[in-house]
């Protein structure tokens, strides 16, 4: 199992997010709101982990650590928000 850089139950949500190809709302610990599907998590060589969304426009990596909270905006999701 690999290192997680945020607490891996919480990381799990992310994982179930991309498999699922949910629609989020990621609101980031600067307040800033980003909206898209959830398609992978990316962790690099350094150990540092990112949410690939697709806004619909583009394709942006979040870094895990910068998570504030994940609201899911799929109907029928198995979950429906995150607090990280």
């Amino acid at each position: 199992m690999s290192q997680c850089t945020i607490n891996c139950e919480l990381h799990d949500y992310l994982e179930i997010a991309c498999l699922y190809g949910y629609r989020v709302k990621l609101t980031l610990k600067d307040q800033q709101i980003i909206e898209g599907k959830a398609l992978d998590v990316l962790t690099t060589a350094e150990k540092r982990e990112y949410l690939i969304i697709d806004s619909g426009q583009e394709q942006r990596q979040i870094e895990s650590k910068q998570l504030s909270k994940m609201q899911v905006l799929t109907a029928n999701a198995l979950f429906k928000e995150v607090v990280f």
